[in-house]
């Protein structure tokens, strides 16, 4: 190939790979859905896979955050009230000015703000309990106590081998968070034994595996789905819902699971 010959190659190349980068950013961002809404707050459906707002301990992740996808598709500059991992989805809230965050962030810091996750996990998981597990925050180094309620709704056999067993068991749980710590579910679904199936941290990798073999799922099962917090303009109490991503439904029919309300 000559000189000029490759050079047209590479623009072709650098184009194709600019526009699939471009749609497949314009998709997600489509895909960011509106909870809730008034003049102080807004409340979205963080889908998988995207950090919340950029960050030196995530400098190697390329793609938009959420702060960036919002600001292209709403037109406004917004401030994040609390956090959820990259790889977890649901509800999260922020504020439309830097100064409301204050009044919402207190409630998080007080652990007055009710939220419910869901969850799979590998294993048939107790009916109910509570973890009291400390955990370590990844970035300071030191423990601190943390407090999660569950109860299991659903669970499953599948006539499917994962290492070391001729079968593979799941349940579908949820938890109830009364601390706030980094990676507190992830770490204390961990600590009895039923890992958060997708979590490559603290999962089970041949059960992640499977999932991706077998079903194409790819991503954590991890999902914020319900959270209660007071509105400091009202004083009265708001509720929020969030919908579960496509790779939960298509688990909810696969498993003829019920989907939470």
């Amino acid at each position: 190939m000559s000189h000029s010959g490759q050079i047209e190659h590479r623009l072709k190349r650098y184009t194709f790979e600019h526009i699939s980068k471009e749609l497949d950013r314009l998709k997600v961002t489509e895909i960011i859905e509106t909870v809730y809404e008034d003049e102080s707050i807004i409340a979205v459906n963080k889908p998988n896979n995207i950090l919340v707002y950029a960050s030196y301990f995530a400098r190697n992740i390329k793609e938009d955050d959420l702060l960036t996808l919002l600001k292209e598709q709403t037109g406004q500059n917004l401030y994040p009230i609390h956090r959820l991992d990259r790889k977890t989805s649901g509800i999260i809230l922020l504020a439309k000015e830097k100064e409301f965050v204050k009044d919402y962030q207190q409630q998080f810091e007080k652990n007055l703000v009710r939220k419910h996750y869901y969850a799979v996990v590998r294993g048939f998981s107790p009916a109910k309990g509570t973890i009291d597990t400390p955990t370590k925050n990844a970035e300071t180094g030191t423990y601190k106590e943390a407090l999660t309620e569950y109860k299991t709704l659903e669970n499953i056999e599948l006539d499917i081998p994962v290492h070391p067993y001729d079968k593979s068991r799941y349940s579908l749980m949820k938890f109830t968070p009364k601390t706030g710590r980094m990676h507190q579910l992830r770490i204390h679904a961990n600590k009895i034994s039923h890992p958060i199936v997708g979590d490559y941290q603290y999962g089970d990798r041949f059960h992640n595996r499977m999932f991706e073999n077998e079903f194409n799922w790819n991503h954590m099962f991890l999902h914020a789905g319900e959270l209660s917090i007071e509105h400091p303009n009202t004083n009265k109490r708001l509720t929020l819902n969030s919908r579960f991503p496509k790779d939960w439904n298509a688990l909810f029919e696969r498993f003829n699971w019920q989907t939470p309300k």
